[in-house]
């Protein structure tokens, strides 16, 4: 009696959930309402990576991080276009702040690797404000060779340890 009672209400359940959109296959039958956002928000999603003002979108669309050469701070020209991309997201979207972390690759000391993330990161946040960001938005920290991307001793994983990463804290709270 006690199976078949919960048998019944998981059975009610279900027949109550699967009723909440009843146009959710479209008029015509053929799924063409199957994007519920697609009327109010232009089939944006708040908070993803197709939202122009979301972490997401700064992380994929336009890139949170640039590369530099062996022993370099120089930025090369694919990260000043990156850092184009990221002053331009971060003028747009004014209630962000953002960290500029330096990294290194796992060659040379840990003073050597602390100092050069450093000038990594500086070159970074000097680009972002001739570009307009208010200085008062950036911050740097180094981590040198202390926090790699990839682990082991070749050219391949050296290249993408020598970064700066811009990591983006604030944004809307409500």
């Amino acid at each position: 009696m006690k199976r078949l009672m919960i048998s019944g209400l998981l059975v009610a359940a279900l027949a109550v959930t699967a009723c909440t959109n009843p146009d959710r296959f479209g008029a015509d039958g053929t799924g063409a309402g199957l994007d519920a956002n697609a009327g109010t928000t232009g089939g944006i999603i708040p908070g993803s990576a197709n939202d122009p003002s979301s972490t997401a979108f700064f992380q994929q669309s336009i890139g949170d991080r640039v590369l530099f050469e062996v022993d370099q701070s120089t930025l090369t020209a694919t990260g000043r276009a990156t850092l184009d991309g990221q002053a331009q997201w971060l003028m747009t979207n004014s209630d962000y702040q953002a960290i500029i972390e330096g990294h290194a690759d796992e060659q040379g000391t840990r003073e050597y690797n602390l100092a050069l993330g450093a000038r990594r990161a500086n070159a970074a946040q000097e680009y972002l404000i001739s570009k307009g960001v208010p200085s008062s938005r950036l911050r740097v920290v180094s981590y040198g060779k202390e926090r790699p991307i990839e682990i082991c001793s070749n050219e391949a994983c050296y290249a993408k340890n020598r970064r700066a990463v811009t990591v983006l804290a604030g944004g809307l709270t409500s």
